[in-house]
């Protein structure tokens, strides 16, 4: 299970794209990249075809292990002039965003300056409040935990229509929208169920982390993950747009269906407001950038023993897959555990994970949002030939 922001108003983001185009080329990564070797990825190599093959317009994937680096690309990161994707495309990495996110809170937890017990009432006061929601009841734990019970605002029936389905989505794509407008929707719905009392995917709790963020810190959630990740571990590109409404080149344009189904007619969807998934998944990256982030972090770079200790302390999902804070893990078919996180937002389907030592990642992207299967790309890179 790879919960995703929604990209149409009834189902969560799963994946990519139409037309059947190249099979996949293989690309020599840079710093010790291997050019056409597809020794130990050779399944990989397969599925990543077989998602082009399925209709994902293009897929970009970067792998690094004992052998060093492997890149393959796939399919065009433009439908109009077919230009293939590149290795070192950006693009938008929708709720990957969430494990910055904590990683921050978990950095001032670490520096004295809040505490996971706190709850969500004593930063934001009177936010979280209405329809059975009290955030005197809510600690930034069940926050990063997604035990809170909020409502997800993105399963609102107006936000999905207004905001994801073709119509709403083309007349207010660049509207741009405050964390305290996104929390407003959710409070208008009953919470899912008491705090602690159960686990549901939830997008509100992420802006809600991001604005304790803004209150513990005086700064953006942005500007913190710029200070305290993106620039300490040299994430050129990388960034949290705000509401700047392109991606950094280089990249490829990006594509959706924008109807509840996946039917229907493909449509250019690079170009949006990103607020409106704020701090649950507005960031930007690259397969090169992912993997040295969950690397950094699942080695102890970023986090104290104390808090990563606490960010791995999983709550179970189902029978394979645990969330932590603003971490994942899941157990694949061969008994290999990894550890990171999906994200998807309108056009785009990202994951990103690595073992537990970090010596095994990768990073990749289907540039469309209603086909494919990302699942199926992790378990041929850790389970397959």
């Amino acid at each position: 299970m790879r919960e995703r922001m929604r990209t149409t108003a009834v189902a969560a983001v799963a994946v990519a794209l139409s037309t059947a185009l190249a099979a996949p080329a293989v690309a020599a990564g840079p710093g010790g990249g291997r050019t056409g070797d597809t020794d130990g990825h050779r399944a990989t190599a397969r599925a990543v075809k077989a998602a082009v093959e399925g209709g994902v317009p293009g897929v970009t994937l970067r792998a690094e292990d004992r052998r060093g680096v492997w890149t393959t690309t796939a399919g065009v990161g433009n439908l109009r002039t077919e230009r293939p994707r590149s290795p070192h495309d950006r693009y938008r990495v929708g709720s990957i965003t969430k494990t910055f996110v904590a990683t921050v809170l978990l950095q001032l937890e670490a520096e004295g300056r809040l505490s996971l017990d706190d709850t969500v009432d004593s930063w934001l006061p009177g936010l979280v409040t209405g329809n059975g929601h009290d955030g005197t009841r809510i600690t930034l734990r069940q926050l990063l935990n997604h035990t809170s019970g909020i409502f997800n605002y993105t399963a609102d029936e107006d936000f999905g229509r207004t905001y994801f389905l073709k119509d709403g989505f083309l007349q207010h794509r660049y509207d741009t929208l405050s964390p305290e407008e996104l929390v407003g929707v959710a409070m208008s719905h009953k919470p899912d169920f008491a705090p602690g009392a159960g686990w549901n995917y939830s997008n509100t709790n992420y802006v809600l982390a991001g604005m304790v963020i803004e209150k513990a810190t005086g700064r953006p959630y942005g500007e913190e993950i710029r200070r305290r990740v993106i620039t300490p571990l040299h994430l050129t590109g990388t960034s949290v747009p705000g509401t700047r409404t392109g991606v950094p080149g280089p990249s490829s344009r990006a594509y959706g269906k924008l109807t509840e189904d996946g039917s229907g007619p493909v449509h250019d969807v690079t170009r949006l407001n990103p607020s409106m998934a704020s701090s649950a998944g507005e960031m930007i990256s690259d397969s090169q950038d992912l993997n040295r982030f969950y690397r950094a972090l699942l080695t102890g770079r970023l986090l104290p023993r104390k808090q990563l200790e606490k960010m791995t302390d999983t709550v179970a999902v189902d029978d394979r897959n645990g969330y932590g804070l603003g971490l994942m893990s899941t157990e694949l078919s061969c008994g290999v555990t990894v550890w990171g996180h999906g994200g998807g937002i309108h056009g785009s389907t990202s994951d990103a994970v690595t073992t537990r030592d970090g010596r095994h990642s990768v990073a990749f992207n289907f540039n469309g949002d209603w086909t494919g299967d990302p699942g199926a790309v992790i378990e041929a890179e850790y389970c397959g030939d």
